[in-house]
């Protein structure tokens, strides 16, 4: 698609439009639990890692010389740089990725073989919809060794980041989905 293309498009409302450096248009839909739920783990970060702790949402990382990643969250080494304008995966110390109604299968299957393969120490899949945090370690050529679950409600987790810190993750205050309202 090109830039004048793109100009001239009208995207559907509630969509998040990314562009790949491989020419791909990439649509995803966004609710209010998704973006709740980043702003609410952004927070975390702040509490626990200070407020000018590096961490990036929905910037591109670069896994390699041809892929490369927009995460929903992801906490960067303190001494981490860009080379030209974005981080490398060898940046990264933990990615989170909040699942939508229409990117569960994505989240939860293709990004843990991803993240595992590219060696990202921790890759957090954070589910509004089933009330869970699936936090994986132990990275691998096809994923991760390590997976465990942990339900919204039963406090704070904390997460040991290979630099020494510790990012707290508090399961009581994530956002859970409201009921929809009757249409009536």
């Amino acid at each position: 698609m090109s830039v004048d293309a793109i100009l001239h498009t009208e995207f559907p409302k509630g969509y998040t439009v990314l562009f790949g450096a491989d020419e791909k248009v990439i649509m995803t839909p966004r609710s209010f639990e998704h973006s709740s739920t980043i702003k609410s783990m952004q927070y975390d970060t702040m509490m626990s890692l200070g407020r000018h702790a590096k961490t990036v949402s929905d910037v591109h990382i670069d896994l390699s010389a041809d892929e490369n990643s927009a995460p929903d969250l992801a906490i960067l080494r303190e001494d981490a740089r860009k080379e030209g304008k974005r981080y490398s995966f060898e940046d990264v110390l933990l990615i989170s990725e909040v699942v939508s109604t229409s990117s569960a299968r994505k989240d939860y299957d293709d990004c843990t073989a991803k993240y595992g393969r590219y060696g990202i120490p921790i890759y957090l899949v954070v589910d509004p919809y089933a009330q869970e945090v699936v936090l994986h370690t132990q990275p691998t050529a096809t994923g991760y060794i390590a997976a465990h679950t942990h339900k919204y409600g039963t406090g704070k987790l904390p997460i040991p980041l290979a630099d020494g810190r510790t990012f707290t993750l508090d399961l009581d205050e994530l956002p859970r989905p409201e009921p929809e309202a009757d249409p009536r």
